[in-house]
C-alpha cells in the first residue's frame, strides 16, 4: 500500500493563501529557495504528532487545487502502472534536488494527485 506523503496547495493569490493559513490555522510556511519557482513548505503539526506537512504553491491557471503526493518504490515502475490502467502523465518525472523524484497525474476520472520516490542524492 502506498501512503499520501505530502500535500501542495495551488493558489492563484499565493499571499493571501499563506496569510490565511498562517494566521488561521497556525500553520509555519517556510520559503524553500530550493527549486525554479516559489514554493513554501507547509509544517502543519509538531514533530511526533499525526499528520502529514505540505507545500504551498502558485497556480499554474487561475484555479485553486489541493494536490495530494503518495510516495512510490519508483516513479518509473508506477508511471507505467498508471498508463496501464488508462491514467494520465501530466507532468513527466523531474528530480528535487537532495528530496527525490516526483511526478504528476490524473487517474480516468481527472483526479489530479503526485508520485514521490524519495532519493537524498537525486539531482
Amino acid at each position: 500500500m502506498s501512503p499520501v506523503v505530502h500535500f501542495e496547495l495551488h493558489s492563484p493569490n499565493l499571499e493571501k493563501s499563506r496569510e490565511f493559513f498562517q494566521s488561521v490555522m497556525g500553520w509555519e510556511l517556510t520559503n524553500w529557495g530550493g527549486g525554479p519557482k516559489e514554493y513554501w513548505l507547509t509544517k502543519t503539526h509538531e514533530q511526533g504528532a499525526p499528520g502529514i506537512n505540505g507545500g504551498m504553491m502558485r497556480s499554474r491557471d487561475a484555479d485553486s487545487r489541493t494536490v495530494n503526493t503518495i510516495e512510490v518504490s519508483s516513479v518509473d515502475d508506477y508511471v507505467a502502472k498508471i498508463l496501464a490502467a488508462r491514467g494520465e502523465i501530466v507532468v513527466p518525472k523531474m528530480a528535487i534536488p537532495e528530496v527525490g523524484y516526483l511526478a504528476y497525474a490524473k487517474d480516468p476520472a481527472g483526479v489530479l494527485f503526485g508520485i514521490m520516490h524519495p532519493d537524498t542524492a537525486a539531482k
